[in-house]
């Protein structure tokens, strides 16, 4: 039996000698290889903290010690230490293992979304919470890495945090995973007994007394106590390797030990101890680490180290071979195209510019890219002063993460009437990332932004023509929403309204006029097949495709007060989506017709293939159809003819 077999919880992990651990954490490579190379995943983050997951477990005792991941995809090490080795090969599979942290897997896990810089704010609540009900023994350990504290939110917590003056004081520990290579570690034995000097209780109780008595001698002691705070930092600097987090935590009066090698298990531990028996206010532990260390296909990808990785060959880290172009590639070729015609185009992304498909663009407009880092709230607001300024910025998201900017889509962009187009890549159901990376909340928010036009393409031909006439806008906000994955077939129109509604199938010949199907995106190929199976039954369809779906087209509104039933087929939640607003303007044009909403339901949608998911939700054709019988007037009646 290996280690990593004989771990049923972090009270085994303590039990290993210092040995003994350098065997597991090879073990641990070994399987995040092998698991992940076959389904996908974060590989290269996970192996970039083998060490530092184990430390942490080693000198902490969760779930007594609340143990907090930011980003929650560096979370897998934590999985297997925490006793869930046996269901590790189901790793982002439908009914299987979160790709996240979940609190229906284990008492270990807390945070279970995986939008990130929000860690240190949950932290600062539980640590107030175990202050107010007397749990004044247990800390709180917050791991922030892969971009976490570009994000605004997680300086407004550290602001907090730092600021708490409560007695007794909390006890957190914030753990910066630094995995961007830009420092060196400290060395040597004296910087390291520093380390232990500076959060030694002695230490703080001199500082402190020191402070007070020279500062209640007036101005001569308060220029006193700043010479010597002075000296000491200076000292500190001097044997020590200078780091632009040191100073910058310094100044928010938290407590720093590091730089720490990451991979270095005696030198974390040694560290956490520290910061563990620190007993005057937060402690921060710079801990240097490497994506994708101890796997030479991840460590020398200059991308991004395996960040992320779909079905890879573990022994090559090379990526199985696929079919068809993905909507992504689509859209990264032509916003190339664009921006060779228009000087004036910009692009916008937040820490995402490979996976939003910017790549190209960069390297041929690298002054014409603006990666933000994960602020996806500066994103945006930064795009409208773009316009204001005479651009036309696109600003390139993941859907799910466009809801952390509502407030600059609504206030910044659109009440300035800003020419601002958003491209939200991964729209809809998803997939393997589960529930908070579903992007199925974008329509139901944007549809009640003043102004604002949205485009669902359902084919690569359609994301070219949105896009192309999406940029051209620049008195509004406009939205180019599109699947994750392959393309798939095209879908060509029998003609298209005046208003730009393409009209993909008529209703039968020797059918009347019951059904209006309003197929949204990349749903066309289930649209079309539910029209097939309600002719079959005698039941005439009309399938439309608004392309333009905010505003709703008049023509959509005027053919369906002409219809029985109008039912719309959408990927986002149904509960305020596109069918709703369908449904409020037939009312508002005193039409009768009934609207049916067949989008995915109000809830938090599990982890799966598309497909898996879509059927989850109540879209599989059947069951689509099922819902129209249900809702259309007559329709017993329409049954029995066909009969």
């Amino acid at each position: 039996m290996t280690f990593l077999e004989g771990l049923r919880g972090p009270d085994d992990l303590r039990e290993l000698s210092d040995a003994e651990c350098d065997v597991l954490a090879k073990e641990i490579r070994d399987e995040l290889i092998s698991k992940v190379s076959a389904v996908g995943g974060h590989l290269g983050p996970n192996l970039g903290v083998v060490e530092l997951t184990m430390a942490i477990h080693r000198v902490f005792k969760s779930p007594r010690d609340t143990v907090l991941f930011d980003v929650g995809h560096q979370s897998y090490v934590h999985k297997l230490l925490t006793g869930r080795l046996a269901g590790f090969d189901t790793l982002r599979q439908w009914g299987g293992m979160s790709g996240y942290p979940s609190r229906e897997e284990s008492p270990h896990d807390v945070i279970e979304n995986s939008h990130a810089s929000a860690a240190l704010s949950w932290a600062d609540g539980i640590a107030k919470a175990n202050q107010l009900r007397g749990k004044n023994d247990r800390h709180v350990v917050t791991v922030v890495g892969d971009g976490a504290l570009t994000g605004g939110l997680a300086w407004e917590a550290l602001n907090t945090i730092a600021a708490d003056e409560s007695t007794p004081p909390r006890k957190m520990v914030i753990v910066v995973n630094d995995n961007g290579r830009s420092y060196a570690p400290t060395v040597g034995g004296f910087a390291t007994h520093l380390d232990s000097l500076r959060t030694s209780s002695s230490y703080e109780k001199i500082l402190s007394w020191g402070k007070e008595r020279l500062q209640e001698g007036g101005i001569p002691g308060r220029y006193a106590y700043s010479a010597m705070h002075g000296m000491k930092k200076g000292l500190k600097d001097m044997v020590t390797t200078p780091s632009p987090q040191a100073g910058m935590f310094d100044e928010l009066g938290i407590k720093y030990i590091g730089p720490v090698d990451g991979h270095d298990l005696e030198a974390l531990q040694r560290a956490l101890t520290l910061a563990k028996q620190y007993d005057a206010g937060p402690v921060i532990v710079h801990a240097l680490t490497q994506k994708g260390h101890g796997y030479a296909p991840a460590y020398n990808d200059d991308a991004d180290q395996f960040h992320a990785v779909g079905v890879i060959d573990p022994s090559t880290g090379k990526a199985k071979p696929t079919v068809g172009t993905s909507w992504t590639e689509v859209f990264g070729k032509e916003i190339v195209e664009i921006a060779r015609k228009r000087d004036d185009i910009v692009a916008i992304t937040a820490a995402m510019l490979q996976p939003v498909g910017l790549k190209e663009f960069a390297d041929e407009f690298p002054d014409r890219v603006f990666d933000v880092g994960i602020a996806e709230q500066h994103a945006v607001a930064s795009a409208a002063g773009l316009s204001f300024g005479g651009l036309h910025p696109v600003v390139c998201l993941y859907a799910t993460f466009l809801n952390r900017a509502f407030d600059q889509v609504l206030m910044d962009v659109a009440l300035h009437k800003q020419g601002v187009t958003f491209v939200l890549d991964r729209a809809g159901v998803t997939g393997p990332d589960g529930a908070s990376h579903h992007g199925v909340w974008d329509m139901a928010m944007l549809r009640i932004v003043p102004g604002l036009q949205l485009a669902a393409p359902r084919d690569a031909t359609r994301l070219v023509e949105e896009l192309r006439e999406a940029v051209e806008v620049e008195d509004a906000p406009t939205v180019v929403r599109f699947s994750r994955g392959k393309v798939g077939r095209e879908f060509e129109a029998l003609r298209r309204t005046e208003d730009g509604v393409d009209v993909l199938a008529d209703v039968p010949e020797d059918c009347s006029e019951d059904v209006l199907i309003v197929s949204v995106g990349a749903l066309a190929d289930r649209a079309l097949a539910v029209r097939d199976e309600l002719a079959s039954r005698g039941i005439g369809a009309m399938v439309v495709d608004p392309r333009w779906v905010l505003p709703v087209p008049q023509s959509v509104i005027e053919r369906g007060a002409e219809f029985s039933l109008v039912a719309v087929i959408e990927d986002g939640i149904k509960i305020g989506g596109i069918g709703s607003q369908i449904r409020q303007e037939l009312r508002e044009d005193r039409s009768r017709t009934g609207v049916v909403e067949l989008g995915v339901p109000d809830e938090f949608l599990p982890q799966g293939t598309r497909e898996e998911v879509l059927s989850y939700a109540g879209m599989d054709v059947s069951d689509m159809v099922d819902d129209i019988l249900r809702m259309l007037p007559g329709a017993e009646r329409h049954l029995r003819e066909a009969r």
